[in-house]
């Protein structure tokens, strides 16, 4: 199966120290700054996820979501969930640790395309 988010090491030591500062958490992939790069970390009940958002997939255990208009722009891409040095979102939980989550993306070869299309249509089916 192919995963649509991922997480590099650095990301998931990040999510780990969110976890254990915080508890459960969740990720939604802004749609509005930092050119759509900025993945937020919330608590969950601090955003409302409703039906025109999309879930990925979790990462170490974390939903990770996107708004359903910018999931259609970037469905032929994994997202890579990444840290940069510097702030985090205004509203993300890793805001005041000197790091930021950061959003990268690979197109999907057209084999991993074929798979989650079968994937989806058994969903459906």
């Amino acid at each position: 199966m192919v995963d649509r988010v991922v997480a590099t090491p650095e990301a998931l030591a990040l999510i780990e120290e969110l976890k254990a500062l915080h508890g459960a958490l969740m990720f939604h992939q802004s749609g509005g700054c930092c050119d759509n790069s900025a993945a937020n970390c919330y608590l969950p009940g601090d955003l409302t996820i409703g039906p025109y958002d999309v879930k990925l997939g979790e990462l170490a255990g974390v939903p990770f979501y996107i708004g359903k208009s910018q999931y259609e722009y970037w469905k032929h891409t994994q997202l890579i969930l990444d840290v940069i040095e510097g702030s985090g979102g205004t509203f993300s939980l890793e805001g005041n640790t000197g790091k930021a989550f950061h959003t990268r993306s690979r197109l999907f070869t057209d084999g991993e395309w074929a798979e989650i299309e079968a994937q989806v249509a058994r969903d459906l089916g």
